[in-house]
């Protein structure tokens, strides 16, 4: 089975992308590539070959090489890749976003525009800098598309090179390949070894296997709120079919604080320590924002000094607090989209100095970034790779990735692109979680497929470690009942609840019998990490002496029974 699955996986690598449809993708020369009212010339400053392709004299952002393509089918579906290197920076700013981005024309004589990809606070001593996308292009009659390089302010110069559009060819094989990639690290074995006292024979005995507990985390948002002092089967629910929560906005600085010094504690630590109490391990959300709007109002006027004084405190405060309470922090949450400290600071640099003190103020801590358009959609992947692998050359603490799955409405998740999207992420040599999941139909079987789809493709990919929902109940979802696992006043488990507690509690989990007759006094079988309890009987009665209870990690486990009567 392991060959064949390795040899799936080669054939589809060379088959999931097609011919390139960009010409003189390589820019050897500028044959194809246009550039309306700006300079463009050849260089030997490149990428890769001989030749890049240079744009100066940009007076607006959306100026840059463009080329018009003929191939691009109504529905299809694009992988995108190319390379920028700035030649300047603008003064005052800390950075340029580069994007790509795609121009529709169709028959009906209308225009769409399709953001590709993009790289956010580039600056001219990055140098070449990838820019990777993917995009399904619309289902109407399509006349021709043009690609664009663009994005970066005017005035700014870059060299472009080494470009291709090509065809994304579904991976029929992905479910194999996860299923594979399951067997392999999400169990290990379990070897029974059975001495039988004078007067028992194999065939008298019989031992339920019966997983208790799964290691594997899969949680859900959790409204404090709610958890505390709410409906009461909502807790029931989180208490019984999670293992792992995290906050929903409890413990967001805007939440928390939105007058100077004016601090509620209180409603964030009660979820905390009644989630303790349950059991639960809990991932904290999150320390900053950097999209201005989640800025607390009181914060935005500050600068200088007092601004990095004030982040420091709330980062030691809140840190300090929870430092032996919870798991995970996502510390500045969605940096790929906000920069507001950072502009504000006039340092892209000081992302940096938040983990610093983060991971300063809870070194036991394991701190995240956290991040959306880098799986679910595609436009940031590399973006968030190259991010990840910055900050962790800079050594200032970053443990793991957070990968935010809120897929688009009424549409399918993609195992292909989900797939390749977590392949690049992986890159940085980071664990990856998925913090923030949910699909959106409005019919609930459809919905229930999508959750497993989505589902098996995270947990059948080695660098994921943990999967959270982003909520289940349609009453407190923040996308209603089309991402609802159980709906309405009536708490009932849909299709789609249904299909995720299968997928958690039954096929991911092991309970097996074994007849000691048709198995052997000694035998090897294969079970999921978690706890674990053994049951003995002998004809058909337990011995409760012999039950026995263990844990199964990533090494093989032995398990010794000495049976009597």
């Amino acid at each position: 089975m392991a060959k064949m699955v390795v040899l799936i996986t080669l054939l589809f690598s060379s088959l999931v992308r097609g011919q390139n449809l960009v010409l003189n993708g390589d820019m050897e020369s500028l044959t194809n590539w246009d550039c309306w009212g700006f300079h463009c010339e050849l260089t030997t400053d490149h990428h890769s070959g001989h030749h890049g392709i240079k744009a100066t004299g940009r007076t607006m952002y959306y100026m840059g090489p463009s080329q018009i393509l003929t191939g691009v089918h109504p529905a299809g579906r694009y992988w995108v890749e190319g390379y920028v290197k700035l030649l300047n920076d603008e003064q005052g700013k800390i950075g340029q976003k580069v994007d790509l981005e795609l121009a529709v024309n169709f028959t009906d004589g209308t225009i769409s525009y399709i953001p590709v990809a993009s790289q956010p606070l580039v600056r001219a001593s990055d140098g070449w800098v990838q820019i990777i996308g993917d995009f399904s292009a619309p289902s109407k009659a399509i006349k021709n598309t043009r690609i664009y390089f663009q994005g970066a302010s005017a005035g700014v110069s870059f060299i472009v090179d080494d470009m291709s559009i090509t065809p994304i060819v579904a991976n029929q094989y992905w479910r194999a390949e996860s299923d594979s990639v399951i067997e392999r690290l999400r169990k290990s074995d379990i070897k029974f070894e059975f001495t039988l006292e004078n007067g028992i024979s194999s065939n008298q005995v019989e031992i339920d296997i019966i997983q208790t507990k799964k290691s594997f985390p899969f949680g859900t948002a959790v409204s404090a709120d709610d958890y505390v002092h709410g409906d009461s089967r909502y807790q029931d629910f989180i208490n019984k079919h999670f293992n792992w929560a995290v906050s929903e906005a409890s413990l967001k600085w805007d939440i928390m604080e939105p007058a100077k010094g004016q601090i509620n504690y209180k409603r964030a630590f009660d979820m905390i320590y009644k989630l303790l109490q349950n059991g639960k391990k809990i991932r904290a959300h999150n320390v900053v924002w950097s999209e201005p709007k989640y800025v607390p109002q009181w914060v935005r006027p500050l600068t200088g000094s007092t601004l990095k004084n004030t982040v420091q405190q709330r980062i030691q405060d809140i840190v300090g607090r929870t430092k032996n309470l919870v798991e995970h922090w996502d510390v500045d949450n969605e940096n790929l989209h906000g920069f507001w400290f950072q502009d504000t600071l006039h340092d892209r640099d000081y992302n940096l100095d938040i983990f610093r003190i983060a991971h300063q103020a809870g070194p036991n801590v394991k701190l995240f970034l956290n991040d959306y358009d880098v799986v679910a959609l595609g436009s940031l992947t590399t973006a968030y790779r190259d991010q990840a692998v910055r900050f962790k050359n800079a050594n200032v603490g970053l443990h793991g990735v957070g990968v935010q799955c809120h897929f688009t409405a009424n549409t399918a998740p993609d195992p292909t692109l989900i797939k390749k999207h977590l392949d690049i992420i992986s890159e940085a040599g980071l664990p990856i979680w998925v913090t923030e999941f949910d699909v959106m139909a409005s019919d609930e079987h459809t919905r229930a497929d999508w959750y497993e789809t989505a589902l098996r493709a995270f947990y059948g990919h080695p660098a994921v470690e943990g999967i959270m929902l982003w909520g289940f109940w349609s009453k407190r979802h923040w996308r209603g009942e089309p991402a609802a696992l159980v709906s309405g006043d009536s708490f009932t488990l849909n299709a789609a609840g249904q299909r995720f507690l299968h997928l958690t509690e039954d096929e991911w989990m092991t309970k097996e019998t074994h007849r000691l007759d048709q198995s052997g006094t000694s035998f090897t079988t294969r079970g999921f990490h978690g706890d674990y309890e053994a049951v003995v009987k002998v004809n058909g009665k337990e011995v409760t002496s012999l039950r026995q209870y263990f844990t199964l990690e990533s090494s093989p486990k032995a398990v010794s029974v000495h049976v009597h009567q």
